[in-house]
């Protein structure tokens, strides 16, 4: 099973949530809107980007409360299927794009703004992941937050980079990393294994340590850093401008297209299986007992480099086809505000679900489960919760607390 996760701040909090902006920027107005061509970057919230979350929420309730994928058939399979991986990769993606909403949207803070950025993200990245370790010794090594913490304390020397550069950085890694990480596990013994865990506190404390979280846990941060350094190029461009949004369409749709049909060239009937379907556990790390030719297939926690580059066009596209509904459809806008409530509360949506599963002993898709009902209650309640809640408060209530955490970067000089 999978995650997700992350968290972020409201105006819009993360995925597993993703964490945001402590001071968002007013609502854009219509001038802002995607549908024009304005003067000059966007500094407007991006409501489609809060979709996404919401999106990303929603992706990680069928993963660990709808039936799995053996059990569905037809539309339901395509939904799990999508759901698998891919709205945990959302989340990781997202989590990057709201570490430019920190560090500074389209110009890099710099001077004594950036320095007290740079606090603020590591503050953050400390808290998820205690708050990851503090949950995986209850609910195991699915939980994504402490995946979090490491991805942030590795971002941080790469926030004042260009869209561009950022781009390159990311697509580089996807092209390196699932070959190392397939050397590394494929000569890491189990005794060494043993041995690093014999001193790690981590590893103790919620048996999911340095190593799972570098290597060898669901998303190792050496496979899944490229998404959230994708995540900070999105950061880094004006979503709302038109030519932009057609420009990274047409770039979503060419890493999906390419990545799996030379998947399914190369790989053949078993490219794009996900790695849970027969039972395995989905992790974001190469099994060592994979053979080379296996990182040819593009399936959902495969952690091969066709799988990070189409699981990235994938997040392409749901964001910008999020941005561009938002932006253009005023009506649908309106509608779906209580769904966006979701979005900018990722962080308490994808904990809360984990509790409510603990305090109403709602138990997690088997093969023997073939009802969609407890998800749809679970969605329905994140939505009323959410709704609710916006009405009298800025932020969630876990974002709320993850901000007041970040409150003393204002010291740093």
């Amino acid at each position: 099973m999978t995650q997700i996760q992350p968290p972020q701040e409201t105006p819009a909090p993360q995925e597993t949530p993703a964490p945001q902006e402590n001071s968002p920027p007013p609502p854009r107005t219509a001038t802002g809107s995607a549908g024009q061509d304005p003067g000059g970057p966007s500094t407007g919230r991006l409501v489609g980007v809060d979709l996404a979350r919401a999106l990303a929420v929603f992706g990680m309730y069928v993963v660990h409360i709808g039936p799995p994928l053996s059990a569905t058939h037809g539309v339901a399979s395509w939904v799990r299927y999508l759901a698998d991986g891919h709205s945990s990769v959302l989340f990781a993606t997202l989590a990057g794009f709201s570490l430019m909403l920190i560090a500074g949207r389209f110009e890099p803070k710099t001077g004594l703004a950036g320095r007290q950025a740079k606090a603020r993200i590591a503050i953050r990245a400390v808290v998820l992941l205690a708050l990851g370790t503090a949950m995986a010794m209850e609910y195991g090594g699915v939980i994504i937050l402490g995946f979090y913490g490491v991805y942030f304390l590795l971002a941080l020397p790469l926030v004042r980079l260009s869209a561009g550069a950022l781009a390159t950085v990311a697509a580089g890694l996807a092209l390196v990393t699932p070959q190392l990480a397939f050397v590394l596990t494929a000569r890491l013994s189990d005794s060494v294994q043993q041995g690093i865990n014999a001193y790690d506190p981590l590893h103790r404390l919620s048996e999911v340590g340095v190593l799972d979280l570098l290597l060898t846990g669901f998303y190792p941060a050496l496979t899944w850093m490229p998404f959230v350094i994708a995540g900070m190029a999105l950061g880094r461009t004006d979503l709302s401008a038109t030519t932009v949004q057609r420009r990274l369409a047409a770039l979503g749709a060419g890493l999906v297209v390419g990545a799996y049909g030379l998947s399914l060239l190369l790989a053949g009937g078993n490219a794009l299986r996900s790695t849970a379907e027969d039972g395995a556990s989905s992790s974001g790390s190469v099994d060592p007992r994979l053979s080379f030719s296996d990182l040819l297939s593009a399936g959902p926690h495969s952690g091969t480099t066709f799988d990070i580059v189409g699981s990235v066009g994938v997040a392409i596209l749901v964001i910008v086809g999020a941005t561009v509904l938002m932006d253009r459809l005023p009506r649908l806008r309106r509608l779906a505000k209580p769904v966006v409530a979701v979005g900018t509360m990722s962080l308490t949506a994808y904990v809360g679900h984990f509790l409510a599963q603990s305090l109403l002993s709602t138990p997690a898709g088997t093969g023997t489960q073939q009802s969609w009902v407890p998800l749809l209650m679970y969605v329905l309640g994140a939505i009323v919760f959410a709704a609710v809640w916006s009405r009298f408060f800025r932020r969630g209530p876990l974002e709320h607390l993850l901000n007041t955490a970040t409150r003393p970067a204002k010291f740093v000089r």
